[in-house]
């Protein structure tokens, strides 16, 4: 055999090794080129299955477009014994033309249709859960959105700056980086910037969204389950932006109205030290 044809036979057996691998490590690969998914928020798994469909859609189209291209490479290569000749030069092909085109069309047309059918799950929040927690004031959970069905939710105002995330619930207690949260209750999230544009992103719970100076932007996720979801700041913000971690726990509603009163009474407790101390000191400093 040719050392040509034994480069070609090697080259095509590397490459089914290769695809094979893959095929057979799916947990390897997963989430790999998808958003995160799976036990978060029902928004980030509509943000997942809108995903992967449009890759789907587009893998198809690659396929056929670049499958199309290597055919005409291959049928129409120069080859021995045709030393200057000229492949066939095809122009004005009208139904080709008008295929491509109608084709290309209707692909965008589909895409958009499925994806207004599928905004409504990301972007309008759901009902809280019968044994979820609730707060007052809840009314948005997007700047153009409505609020979860029947008023019942629970807001956190989330503040970004260099480099720390800080919430606070709607007693007044607040947390820094981790966010505790009822499991499911819908979480409405108003984020603000102070200094810089930041970005919330908590993969497993939904799409990233900017803190900006000035403006509130409004998000929202439900979480089914406990456990912790792991996040970060999704805009260079600066030097320390890669220590602008944050991270989500869903616990009990139970256990969440316990965590956020013994919080609210830690600070409140610790303001009434600072404020005495400061009372003790203010003589001396005079």
């Amino acid at each position: 055999m040719p050392s040509r044809s034994r480069r070609r036979l090697l080259a095509v057996a590397l490459t089914a090794v290769a695809v094979a691998s893959l095929a057979l490590a799916p947990q390897a690969m997963a989430d790999y080129l998808t958003p995160e998914s799976g036990g978060g928020s029902r928004n980030a798994e509509e943000i997942d299955a809108l995903f992967k469909w449009v890759l789907y859609v587009a893998a198809v189209v690659f396929v056929g477009v670049e499958g199309a291209l290597l055919y005409s490479l291959l049928r129409f290569r120069q080859r021995r014994g045709r030393k200057g000749a000229v492949a066939a030069q095809i122009r004005g092909n009208t139904s080709l033309e008008i295929g491509w085109t109608v084709g290309a069309a209707v692909v965008l047309i589909v895409i958009t249709v499925v994806t207004f059918v599928k905004l409504p799950g990301i972007k309008n929040p759901e009902r809280s859960g019968p044994g979820g927690a609730t707060a007052a004031g809840a009314l948005f959970a997007s700047v153009d959105q409505p609020g979860p069905p029947g008023g019942k939710g629970l807001t956190v105002d989330v503040n970004g700056q260099q480099y720390v995330w800080r919430f606070t619930y709607p007693n007044r207690a607040y947390s820094y980086d981790t966010m505790i949260v009822p499991t499911g209750t819908t979480v409405i999230l108003n984020l603000r910037a102070q200094d810089v544009i930041h970005s919330w992103w908590i993969p497993k719970l939904g799409g990233k969204m900017d803190a900006v100076p000035g403006y509130t932007n409004k998000t929202w996720f439900k979480v089914t389950r406990e456990g912790a979801y792991p996040g970060q700041c999704a805009e260079l913000c600066g030097r320390g932006h890669a220590e602008m971690l944050a991270r989500v726990v869903a616990v009990s509603p139970a256990r969440y109205r316990r965590w956020v009163a013994d919080r609210k009474r830690d600070i409140d407790q610790a303001n009434r030290e600072a404020a005495q101390q400061r009372r003790t000191l203010s003589p001396i400093a005079e």
